[in-house]
């Protein structure tokens, strides 16, 4: 699979897991949705910031890009430290679970529609994205 549709299905996976954590009225159900999430995303994160991030910036026109990516990984991440504290604190979660959903859905659009894979789709080709694809996904294996 190329790395731009591997990436695009894991926004969509988190995206499903964030809608069906705000339609869960809290409790032991929704800190299990958000394990998910927070696993989801840290994988997610991680093979971006060690293997699809590292060869876009060797692309002079990605590099600004990239590094406004890595920024909004680290709200995410800091959002996640601080909902993870406060899963059994409902009242304070579920706004935060809102930035969350803002957040995430922010960044999976900018990358997917905005800057980063329509240029990377005009710097290489198929069989290229299909490398970096096998890559990214050996890499989330590795995680799991």
């Amino acid at each position: 699979m190329d790395a731009l549709e591997l990436l695009k299905q894991d926004h969509q996976k988190v995206k499903e897991l964030l809608e069906e954590a705000e339609a869960t009225e809290g409790g032991k159900e929704q800190k299990e949705i958000f394990k998910q999430i927070k696993k989801e995303l840290e994988t997610h994160a991680r093979i971006e910031e060690t293997v699809f991030y590292p060869a876009m910036e060797k692309h002079e026109e990605l590099k600004d890009i990239v590094l406004e990516s890595y920024e909004e990984h680290k709200q995410i991440k800091t959002l996640l430290r601080e909902m993870e504290d406060l899963v059994s604190d409902s009242e304070k979660f579920e706004p935060k679970l809102q930035v969350l959903m803002e957040n995430v859905e922010h960044h999976a659009e900018e990358e997917e529609e905005g800057k980063l894979f329509p240029k990377i789709r005009d710097l290489l080709d198929d069989a290229a994205l299909e490398q970096l694809g096998q890559e990214l996904e050996s890499a989330k294996h590795k995680e799991r």
